[in-house]
């Protein structure tokens, strides 16, 4: 279980970066572009543990499904983004993608 809290760690991390990453303006502000390095390495550490008992394939769509989703959420919220119904099919289908890799494919036991 602590190996979903590392990839949930990870997603935050990527997350934070990601969207700190429009705000350092091509690493020209000191704040936002540390808050950028120092994320994805949070985030790729973690995953780093995370992967020592989760399969590499359900991690990574884990980790690109949430990651997504919540970039387009805060993309939406904090940068006016403008969502159509497409983008939200989209979104739904990520997340069912996300949801059978998980719950009904067998690439996830060991």
């Amino acid at each position: 279980m602590k190996n979903w809290l590392f990839l949930a760690i990870a997603i935050f991390g990527e997350v934070v970066a990601t969207s700190a990453l429009k705000s350092s303006s091509g690493f020209t502000k000191l704040v936002p572009s540390i808050v950028v390095v120092v994320g994805y390495a949070l985030a790729f550490y973690f995953l780093s543990l995370a992967l020592r008992s989760i399969p590499m394939g359900v991690a990574y769509a884990v980790w690109a499904g949430l990651g997504i989703v919540l970039l387009l959420a805060i993309a939406w919220i904090f940068y006016g983004q403008q969502l159509d119904f497409w983008a939200f099919v989209g979104i739904g289908l990520i997340v069912s993608g996300v949801a059978v890799l998980n719950l009904l494919s067998k690439v996830s036991t060991h």
